[in-house]
């Protein structure tokens, strides 16, 4: 057989059992030739990640993130949290945590194991099928780590807004912006394409017309108003537009880190 046919075929290397809320797992360990796969031709597009839609593209469509648990998950879910609570309140303070909290703890871990594992197949799914549509992706370069950091501070000086803020950090880490970025870098490099990572400051405060940068542009979330040219439409659309042009702007910049990946070098060094 011509050994020329098994290129690019993964093998197996290795296999381990698993143990997870939802039972037994056998996690197969595969191993890819490093085959340079040839240039992607596929037009550019800009991502921008968000919480009432999940993705929007530059090309007019959206990825949105689907319900990931039906009314009836999403009702036992809650009696489950609410049965946990009155199991904890009910035992002496500091006790260990008894069989029958032990037990419930579980349910409620198998619940989330499930939104856990169907919001891994989105992301899966959508960058499989962005990377193989456009040649190049734009996203910005977001630190979701320190985005979604606690606001209470302390005592002597507490936070204000806490509330809304804890509410903001579920939504973005429901979102799963960090698992599509993850994806993107070396889903883009497998099948030649480029992913490239712009600055998130300022993308939806510049008009993407006239490059002025105003705050007040935006009177609401939803609209975009320039101050300066007039224009106006969708703020997600402005901020698509602008993630779009950063990313075409700087396709002179030298590819660095992971495969596939362009990052905008710091003001004042060499390309």
């Amino acid at each position: 057989m011509d050994p020329a046919a098994f290129r690019g075929v993964p093998w197996l290397t290795g296999a381990r059992l698993v143990r997870e809320a939802n039972g037994w797992h056998v996690v197969f360990r595969l191993e890819t030739p490093d085959v340079q796969p040839e240039s992607h031709g596929g037009p550019p597009v800009g991502v921008d990640c968000g919480v009432t839609r999940t993705l929007a593209l530059s090309d007019g469509t959206f990825r949105d993130l689907p319900v990931l648990l039906s009314p009836g998950e999403a009702s036992r879910l809650l009696r489950l949290k609410r049965k946990a609570a009155r199991q904890r309140r009910a035992r002496p303070r500091d006790a260990p945590a008894s069989n029958r909290l032990r037990r419930t703890y579980d349910q409620i871990a198998l619940v989330r194991a499930r939104t856990k594992r169907r919001r891994d197949d989105w992301a899966h799914k959508v960058t499989t099928g962005t990377s193989r549509e456009f040649g190049l992706v734009v996203i910005e370069d977001l630190r979701v780590g320190a985005m979604t950091r606690s606001t209470r501070g302390t005592v002597e000086n507490p936070w204000r807004k806490v509330r809304q803020k804890a509410g903001l950090n579920r939504g973005i880490l429901n979102a799963a912006w960090g698992h599509v970025g993850a994806h993107l870098v070396y889903k883009t490099a497998r099948v030649g394409g480029v992913l490239v990572r712009v600055p998130a400051p300022y993308t939806s405060q510049r008009c993407h017309v006239c490059e002025v940068v105003d705050r007040v542009s935006r009177p609401d979330q939803a609209t975009f108003l320039c101050t300066s040219c007039g224009w106006s439409g969708n703020a997600d659309t402005n901020a698509i537009l602008n993630i779009r042009a950063a990313g075409l702007s700087f396709m002179g910049v030298e590819i660095s880190g992971l495969p596939g990946t362009a990052k905008r070098q710091p003001p004042g060094k060499a390309a």
